[in-house]
């Protein structure tokens, strides 16, 4: 039995098969001795084993790097005689057996008991998924939680498969010009050549319908392998469409609203059609955000089908088996449309359930009876569950009082949403030389117990020099790749060679290093960076205590607003303080943001409340030994204060109906707490004993309850049983 076969069990091996026949393949072009190397290229739980990336790596660096690590490609692309060498490279193979062993023998291991089961799995859709760089389709915060998910969930062996689309351009690549403005592209992914599989009946591609508006559009079926999870990935691109149907699933989050819809309902709707397809039949349908809220009128037709319910019945059969999680507070986050527009797409499904469609739009409005309000897809996400939830204690909070109108029966602490925190994958974000000081210091198997404060109490007793040794490397691995890439980014912006050049000499491997890194919506507040000139150029000039910023993010494509920030920051880029001391990265994806939140000393999160969910970054470079300074918004209230104002820094403040004051407050506090306690601290010995004291105590307090392993514990032990 190959390694691709022990991770599944009836009826979790639909598409199996599939993905062990294209690693037979791939491991025809390679020696016999490289022959393990195809089969840990076709399952990303390769990609968290430590050794798994430099394996590959090694295969061939520079082709490693074109191929944006994917590992399929690679052993595509890599000469036969760089194979045959390497085939005879005996400590290469004795590498290469151990990550084969090691992975096999996780994916063997039996399912854990829960509320879940191989018979009865935890169905998880999403519309992105950052599993890893090589497969792009994701786009931001989103996709790399479903991704942890997927990770975490197989860490756990909690039976789950994960619902999403292929998206064959997927989300666009930045670039920006020598102003600053952002500028996107898009690049085919050719599915054939990431470690996926589309899933057979008999010889043919698996395929299902879906009704859109007038039309039934056919999708076929990629598996992906996250560890034990498999992830199916629908795409119409077949023959049998039209060019606009096969363009459905060719980007992600596309700005024409047909076809956003349409993408919705083939989430949705061909999501559960896919399940039913492969005889997967989920004891819970988990709706991470509303993209794939029609998930439910397909549960309901399925319901009725196999039970002979009348639809009332039906619809309410359908809710006891779907949780559902909110992440935006922001209203523009949470789509409406037009009510017409939903009716006609919607119209074959009615059809197809036997309601009028104008039912169903009734369920997607805050007030039922009103026909003049937009459809919205959180709405009907809501009304569709048994239970939901925000991302963190504060979203839980602001989304009841947000969607109290739903319920306006119920006092507002009694709406029926409550919260599970976010948590981020230890072993994905986690740097190679903070990994080796936890390896020694917690105890022995510590990332099986990540989600145990226990675990984490030796943490207390790591010296100051052995934790500072591990900061300052993944701080220089850092520096060394941001001296080369801002030479390359600002020349390809057109900038004199002296510009490209000044922030690869300035840079100091041994500066206090701030990182920025998010989506970049106005909440955000980028602009609070530079609130105050004067002060922030001043702290970037000192000498004897330099402070250097790291940004990057992308603006949504029709967001102009969110452009202009990065607009302002590009305004002063040839002051000599902020050229060689500050540096906005082009082109922000999961691989940049690994290195980012690896070797920033501190994060910095400055959103407006409430109107941040949650924010997984700063969880990301806290586990790799850096600090926070955030506005308490999101996880951060948690955070700060279950570390009692040791673990970090906070802007204060809820709340306020004058943005302007309340941004004014912020940026004084942010440079005050910068200038008077942030730099002194970090500047304050080699090594800085209060700087590594507060550190311990972020690892203590923000490692364990900000895991995603904790966070799926707590789906499957709260929202995924019927109580």
């Amino acid at each position: 039995m190959s390694m691709l076969s022990t991770a599944t069990a009836e009826p979790l091996a639909a598409g199996a098969a599939d993905l062990e026949a294209a690693a037979v393949a791939l491991a025809s072009r390679l020696p016999a001795p490289l022959h393990p190397l195809a089969e840990l290229a076709y399952n990303y739980r390769w990609s968290w084993t430590r050794g798994g990336p430099e394996l590959f790596a090694d295969v061939d660096a520079t082709r490693w790097a074109l191929t944006h690590a994917n590992p399929v490609r690679l052993l595509q692309e890599v000469p036969p005689s760089a194979l045959e060498r390497l085939a005879k490279d005996a400590a290469f193979i004795a590498r290469l057996e151990d990550l084969h062993a090691a992975v096999a023998a996780d994916l063997a291991r039996p399912y854990a008991e829960s509320s879940v089961t191989a018979a009865r799995p935890a169905a998880f859709f999403c519309a992105e998924y950052a599993v890893h760089q090589s497969l792009p389709v994701y786009s931001g915060g989103l996709g790399v939680l479903a991704g942890d998910i997927l990770k975490a969930a197989s860490d756990l062996a909690v039976p789950q498969v994960g619902m999403g689309l292929m998206y064959r351009h997927g989300y666009f690549r930045q670039r920006t010009d020598a102003g600053g403005w952002q500028h996107e592209y898009w690049v085919d992914t050719d599915a054939d050549r990431v470690p996926a599989a589309l899933v057979t009946a008999g010889d043919q591609p698996l395929t299902v319908t879906v009704p859109v508006a007038d039309r039934q559009v056919v999708a076929q079926i990629w598996r992906v392998n996250a560890g034990r999870v498999p992830l199916f990935l629908l795409d119409t691109n077949r023959p049998e469409n039209t060019p606009s149907d096969r363009f459905i699933t060719s980007r992600l989050y596309v700005g024409e609203p047909d076809l956003r819809l349409a993408q919705y309902a083939v989430l949705g709707i061909g999501g559960v059609r896919a399940l039913r397809a492969m005889h997967i039949d989920p004891a819970v349908v988990h709706l991470n955000e509303g993209h794939a809220a029609f998930a439910s009128l397909e549960l309901a037709r399925g319901e009725a089908l196999r039970s002979g319910l009348e639809l009332p019945e039906a619809f309410a059969a359908a809710r006891a088996r779907t949780v559902f999680t909110t992440h935006t507070p922001v209203p523009a986050g949470n789509d409406t449309y037009p009510a017409h527009q939903v009716a006609d797409l919607l119209s074959g499904e009615a059809s197809e359930l036997g309601i009028d469609v104008w039912e169903l739009i009734a369920r997607g409005r805050t007030n039922p009876d009103d026909p003049n309000e937009p459809f919205g897809v959180t709405q009907f996400a809501l009304r569709s569950s048994r239970n939901a939830n925000g991302v963190a204690r504060r979203h839980g909070e602001v989304a009841r009082q947000m969607w109290h109108p739903l319920w306006p029966d119920r006092a507002v602490d009694d709406v029926p949403i409550s919260h599970v925190t976010n948590g981020v994958h230890v072993p994905t974000w986690l740097g190679g030389a903070m990994w080796d000081v936890l390896d020694r210091h917690l105890p022995e198997g510590w990332l099986g117990r990540v989600h145990d404060p226990a675990t984490w109490e030796p943490v207390a007793r790591i010296p100051d020099e052995e934790l500072w040794q591990a900061r300052s490397t993944q701080r220089r691995e850092l520096i060394a790749m941001v001296r080369e890439r801002s030479v390359i980014e600002r020349l390809a912006r057109g900038e004199t060679k002296e510009h490209a050049h000044m922030a690869a000499e300035r840079l100091d491997e041994n500066a206090l290093t701030i990182g920025f890194a998010r989506r970049l919506a106005t909440y955000k507040r980028l602009d609070m960076l530079l609130a105050d000139p004067d002060r922030m150029l001043a702290l970037l000039g000192a000498e004897d205590r330099p402070v250097q910023l790291l940004v990057a993010g992308k603006a949504h494509p029709k967001d102009d607003d969110g452009k202009r920030l990065v607009t302002r920051l590009f305004e002063f880029r040839h002051h000599p303080q902020f050229a060689g001391r500050v540096v906005f990265l082009d082109d922000y994806d999961v691989a940049l943001a690994a290195v980012l939140v690896r070797g920033c000393d501190v994060w910095v999160n400055l959103p407006r409340p409430p109107l941040e969910a949650s924010g997984t970054s700063g969880m990301k470079n806290a586990i790799n030994g850096g600090l926070q300074l955030s506005v308490l918004d999101g996880w951060w209230p948690e955070a700060y204060r279950d570390g009692d104002g040791h673990n970090g820094w906070a802007i204060t403040g809820d709340v306020d109906p004058d943005p302007g004051a309340q941004a004014a407050r912020h940026a004084g506090d942010f440079y005050r707490l910068l200038g008077d306690e942030v730099v002194p601290t970090f500047y304050d010995g080699v090594p800085p004993a209060g700087w590594l004291a507060m550190v311990r105590r972020s690892l203590a307090t923000i490692g364990p309850q900000f895991s995603a392993t904790r966070m799926v514990s707590d789906y499957v032990e709260r929202m995924y049983p019927v109580h």
